[in-house]
């Protein structure tokens, strides 16, 4: 979406000035928004502010986005498993080791060159070239369902939804350890690392407030399956939200224990259930992706190995 907003900074004093647009424009992806004040796109009385900049009460930010241009992100012919699909809306079941859009190192066979082949171009261009229709992602290594907006229109709604944490989010996963509690809530902070700025982590300064919510489903001993229902949606939040209480996910080379004796590349974790209002008929539409194999394959060998507890 291209054109001219401003925005009159009242309570928010001192947030940095991407950070700032981002919480007023959630439609737009924060990255974009730093390429937009990078090349000169956000002023303060007329001129270009910096992308160190902390904005000030009363002050009257400009944000001019450009013109939309055509995706340079090549369409490519691949098999894709759409769960729903309208004139607004589709929902994809992502498979693992799929990177949703292109980035440094993959410039090809992501989730957005198959999108752009199956949509014939009709998709929304709120989050730039690199990422159309996109308006929230999972990681490599997590399956499940994906909700893609086909138009700015949907776009802007769902974003909002987002904004509001009002979409149902229902992952399943199974970590390490015994979790005891058969249900709880981690509401933790997270933000950047101190140390490495690749990771994300429990902080008590900076981070944005994240909610997890658990539940027990099968104790195995060593390992529990759980189901995680996000109210927030920050990134790898159930990944650090787990790790931090002392249960880190299955397979996670990041967050938890790496290696595993189940052979699994990447977390044992998988977004099963997305839930939004409909942008165009106000209904709720709910969208289920079945469990993949490799995951069932592990409940099947941990409820076989005769370590299932109550």
């Amino acid at each position: 979406m291209s054109g001219k907003r401003s925005f009159e900074v009242v309570g928010e004093d001192g947030l940095r000035i991407d950070r700032y647009l981002a919480e007023r424009m959630p439609e737009v992806s924060r990255s974009y928004l730093q390429k937009v004040i990078k090349d000169g796109g956000v002023l303060l009385l007329g001129k270009p502010v910096k992308a160190n900049y902390r904005v000030c009460f009363g002050d009257v930010i400009e944000v001019e986005l450009p013109e939309a241009v055509e995706p340079e992100t090549r369409p490519e012919q691949m098999e894709l498993n759409i769960l729903y699909e309208d004139e607004d809306l589709l929902f994809v079941n992502k498979p693992k080791g799929m990177v949703v859009h292109p980035s440094a190192g993959h410039a090809t066979g992501t989730l957005v060159n198959g999108l752009l082949y199956h949509c014939r171009g009709e998709l929304s261009g709120i989050n730039g070239v690199l990422r159309p229709g996109i308006v929230h992602r999972i990681d490599r290594d997590t399956t499940g369902v994906l909700v893609v907006c086909k138009n700015d229109r949907a776009h802007l709604c769902v974003a909002e939804q987002l904004k509001e944490h009002s979409i149902t989010r229902r992952y399943r996963a199974v970590v390490c350890g015994n979790v005891k509690e058969d249900a709880g809530t981690v509401d933790a902070p997270i933000g950047r690392h101190p140390v490495d700025r690749k990771r994300m982590a429990v902080v008590s300064r900076g981070g944005k407030r994240a909610v997890t919510h658990y539940r027990v489903l099968e104790r195995f001993g060593k390992y529990t399956y759980v189901e995680c229902e996000l109210e927030t949606g920050r990134t790898h939040q159930i990944r650090v939200h787990m790790g931090s209480i002392g249960f880190p996910l299955l397979g996670d080379e990041v967050y938890g224990r790496g290696r595993n004796p189940f052979g699994v590349e990447g977390q044992v974790l998988h977004a099963m259930v997305l839930g939004v209002r409909h942008p165009g008929t106000g209904e709720y539409l709910e969208v289920e992706a079945p469990i993949p194999g490799y995951f069932l394959e592990v409940l099947e060998r941990l409820r076989t190995d005769g370590s299932r507890t109550k």
